[in-house]
């Protein structure tokens, strides 16, 4: 977590990176549900307001978005990230369960939900 500077750059990839754990540890927590959790960097800078020269094209983010939705070559896969349309390893923090932990006591803390309490449900107040 940012706590003595901030860069929005750093922000950004932390956020990214907390979402691929995330995705592992949700992909865990539904095993055998027949339900799958998998992380995706669909493309690099698709073009957009904020990026001045863009690398890749927005259709090549829809393709690698319809091909996790559709393709039957990967149904039941679950806990994965891919980068595009290709499989990948994120950071290596990513499969380290101890900071999954970490960051899943914090995102406790910082959401009031108390530890333990499935995500997968919903609550109505």
């Amino acid at each position: 977590m940012l706590t003595g500077s901030y860069s929005g750059g750093q922000a950004y990839c932390q956020s990214k990176l907390a979402q691929i754990m995330f995705t592992l540890d949700l992909a865990d927590e539904l095993a055998g549900t027949g339900v799958t959790a998998t992380a995706l960097h669909p493309a690099t800078y698709m073009p957009a307001k904020i990026v001045a020269r863009p690398v890749s094209t927005l259709q090549s983010g829809v393709d690698a978005t319809l091909r996790l939705m559709i393709d039957p070559s990967l149904e039941g896969i679950t806990g994965r990230y891919y980068n595009g349309q290709h499989e990948a390893r994120a950071d290596p923090q990513a499969y380290d369960p101890a900071a999954r932990s970490r960051l899943r006591a914090l995102s406790d803390q910082l959401t009031g939900l108390t530890p333990g309490q499935p995500r997968t449900s919903s609550t109505r107040s």
